[in-house]
């Protein structure tokens, strides 16, 4: 078995081989490779404070390499399956595990993952617990409109003084403000959206009766005007029509009664249709 040394010795060389191709290279790809087999070889287990940092580093690297790839997703699951609980996190992994997810504006996914990390009571002897409180505040709870639970973090901390809880406090109250604020102005511009769609659906809809009323009126007026008609002598002119051009030849003498009668029939039908009681009166 190699010594803790030696383990030691071979992550650092993982981890500056990930470095260059993050870097250098800008092979991202490789680079979670390095990083992956860096933390592999480092175990599960709590190694001296050299291993550690180390194993940090390489999460760093790893972090980032995934960032570039657009992979800002399996950040934290990639993350956890070296440290298992959020409470183990280290702050710098913390800290740039916030950040990213506050940059892609997805803050919900550190909600429970920083609040386990800052209730545990050997974190809060760390010298950084206090720069990560601020920015679990101002990058979570803020954006998320978690205000109430803001303002007990705040005031349960005992590493803030009275000044720094009173400047936290109205840190608070003014992002509460903004938030109703511009609660407010989406439901105004709903109400003004719902009230302008109401408008053009009444207006939509008064258009659509004018046209169905015309419309009706414009069938009652053809219906009335085709009752009118003559059908009788318009089926015997038609069937005089057939006769003339199907059974009898127009050229030939004998067929010129039938046509003399067809012209007079279709004068007729004509008038009808064009009869004094659909002229416009004529006024004196």
């Amino acid at each position: 078995m190699r010594s803790e040394p030696q383990v030691s010795a071979q992550a650092a060389s993982l981890l500056e081989e990930a470095a260059d191709l993050l870097v250098l290279h800008r092979d991202f790809a490789a680079a979670v490779e390095k990083c992956e087999a860096g933390c592999d070889s480092l175990g599960t287990g709590t190694g001296p404070e050299s291993s550690a940092e180390v194993r940090c580093s390489l999460c760093v690297v790893g972090i980032q390499a995934l960032a570039e790839m657009n992979r800002w997703r399996e950040v934290l699951s990639w993350v956890l399956q070296y440290y298992h609980v959020p409470e183990h996190l280290p702050p710098k992994v913390l800290e740039l595990c916030i950040l990213l997810y506050s940059q892609v504006r997805e803050p919900q996914v550190m909600l429970e993952v920083g609040s386990s990390w800052l209730r545990d009571q050997t974190n809060k002897s760390l010298p950084e617990y206090g720069s990560l409180l601020e920015l679990y505040l101002l990058h979570v709870l803020l954006p998320l409109g978690q205000f109430e639970g803001a303002e007990e973090l705040v005031r349960g901390c005992d590493v803030f003084d009275s000044e720094q809880q009173l400047a936290f406090l109205e840190t608070i109250c003014e992002s509460r403000c903004r938030w109703t604020q511009r609660e407010e102005m989406d439901s105004a511009d709903d109400e003004q959206q719902d009230g302008a769609t109401e408008t053009l659906l009444g207006a939509l809809s008064q258009k659509l009766l004018t046209m169905l009323t015309l419309l009706r009126r414009a069938l009652r007026s053809m219906s009335s005007h085709f009752c009118l008609l003559p059908y009788k002598k318009m089926l015997l002119a038609t069937f005089l029509l057939y006769l003339v051009v199907v059974r009898l030849d127009p050229a030939s003498p004998t067929s010129l009664p039938f046509i003399y009668k067809l012209v007079q029939l279709f004068r007729q039908a004509w008038a009808a249709v064009f009869s004094p009681i659909h002229r416009r009166p004529i006024q004196d």
